[in-house]
């Protein structure tokens, strides 16, 4: 699929990178340090639109031929945000609040294209089973889930025995909504 304007994904996450490849998707990858700050009044759904406009923003003035695409993925339980933990103790307190809840998981995506910021997100509901001490030490010990909010990835062990139930996109939890990216990047598709 060739796009009429060059593709920069604006992210390190390998499954960001991984969807866009296997949709079809030519793009190179460069991302800019962001300081990952956001109001603390800002609902927490409004928070990945804000993050992924903040990474977007760090372009500015640079590459306006160029479409960027930046995202960010929050998890919400009980009302609050689930970053990226910051130690194994941090990510089995995480997975236990998750254990046989339902909870959120928003991706917000930002398409920056010269001076134009186009934004949107999608939300799913995954729902996880009451998951054991035991279930939890053996995915920490084997996926080492520490780079991802929540401290999980829906694609690895945890999900495939843990998640019974997604209502919403996968490709959301997982890290970007390429159903709606494709929706909003149709207009530069060239197919022939």
């Amino acid at each position: 699929m060739i796009l009429s304007r060059p593709l920069v994904v604006g992210s390190n996450s390998p499954r960001r990178k991984e969807i866009m490849a296997s949709a079809g998707f030519e793009f190179t990858v460069m991302v800019r340090p962001t300081d990952e700050v956001f109001p603390e009044d800002l609902p927490a759904h409004e928070v990945p639109v804000y993050l992924a406009s903040l990474k977007a923003a760090c372009f500015e003035g640079e590459m306006d031929e160029a479409i960027i695409l930046c995202a960010d993925t929050v998890v919400i339980v009980d009302g609050r945000i689930l970053n990226k933990p910051a130690s194994r103790e941090e990510a089995v307190s995480m997975l236990k609040s998750l254990s046989n809840k339902t909870h959120q998981v928003v991706t917000g995506v930002c398409i920056k294209t010269g001076e134009e910021y186009d934004t949107f997100s999608d939300t799913a509901f995954v729902s996880f089973k009451d998951l054991s001490d035991e279930e939890i030490a053996y995915y920490l010990d084997t996926c080492h889930p520490f780079d991802k909010a929540g401290s999980y990835g829906v694609q690895d062990f945890i999900g495939m025995i843990g998640i019974p139930k997604i209502e919403g996109s996968f490709y959301t939890v997982m890290g970007l909504p390429v159903h709606l990216v494709y929706e909003h990047l149709k207009k530069y598709i060239q197919w022939n």
